[in-house]
């Protein structure tokens, strides 16, 4: 973040459902689309206008699809979800719904430090970078967060469609040591867009190299200056 704010106004938004956001409305599914617009509104009632976008993940689908209005000057997606063949349906094994059912014990677990690792392992290139504070706080975030279950079920059931309505410049970036999603299907891109591969970090590189990250958002913001964007303008962290 630090990095960021040193160049640009920086908003980081947690998404609908995580973090210190609530779920979006009841009758409203937490598709990719439907995050997207609700990112959208919030930035409407803050004044940003033209802004850039950046998410990672299902966050990374969220800016593909809020893009597609006339919004953003830029979109950076960093190993987005939903650029697959298909849809990907249920998981084998649902690791999200095991630790809730281990309850105060899976917290406890997690003093374990091969078990810290193994859960984080499939989304960071370098779990040993983390303290154990943080390898507990980021994996329990993950397993409270109200919003997962229903929004990895639309994300997992979901491809990204119509591409071609993003018209604005586009960075696709993926780490090279992603354990969690493939590298994006040609055609589920936008036409144009440009495909970065982020040596030695996983599916959550922030965590693996923020110095790389953040030079990669700053480039990819710095494509739309010719007339939609200026040092100013806010690049949205979803």
């Amino acid at each position: 973040m630090d990095l960021l704010a040193a160049e640009r106004d920086v908003v980081a938004v947690d998404m609908p459902g995580f973090g210190e956001s609530d779920v979006l409305p009841p009758g409203v599914a937490p598709t990719p689309a439907n995050l997207g617009a609700a990112i959208a509104e919030l930035c409407t009632e803050l004044g940003l206008q033209r802004y850039h976008l950046t998410g990672n993940s299902l966050g990374g689908w969220a800016a593909l699809e809020l893009a597609k209005s006339d919004v953003a000057a830029s979109v950076c997606a960093i190993s987005p979800a939903g650029l697959w063949r298909s849809a990907l349906g249920p998981r084998r094994f649902d690791s999200h719904a095991f630790a809730h059912r281990l309850g105060p014990l899976f917290s406890l677990l997690l003093a374990s430090p091969r078990l810290r690792t193994r859960f984080l392992s499939t989304t960071i290139g370098h779990p040993e970078r983390l303290t154990a504070q943080e390898g507990r706080e980021l994996i329990l975030d993950w397993r409270d967060a109200p919003g997962y279950e229903a929004a990895n079920a639309e994300m997992r059931g979901r491809v990204f469609e119509h591409p071609e309505l993003v018209r604005v410049p586009t960075t696709i970036a993926w780490g090279t040591l992603d354990q969690l999603v493939r590298p994006p299907r040609p055609e589920r891109m936008p036409p144009g867009a440009r495909y970065v591969e982020l040596e030695g970090v996983g599916h959550t590189p922030t965590w693996d190299d923020p110095e790389l990250v953040a030079r990669l958002i700053l480039e990819a913001s710095d494509q739309a200056s010719s007339g939609l964007s200026s040092p100013g303008q806010a690049p949205v962290a979803l």
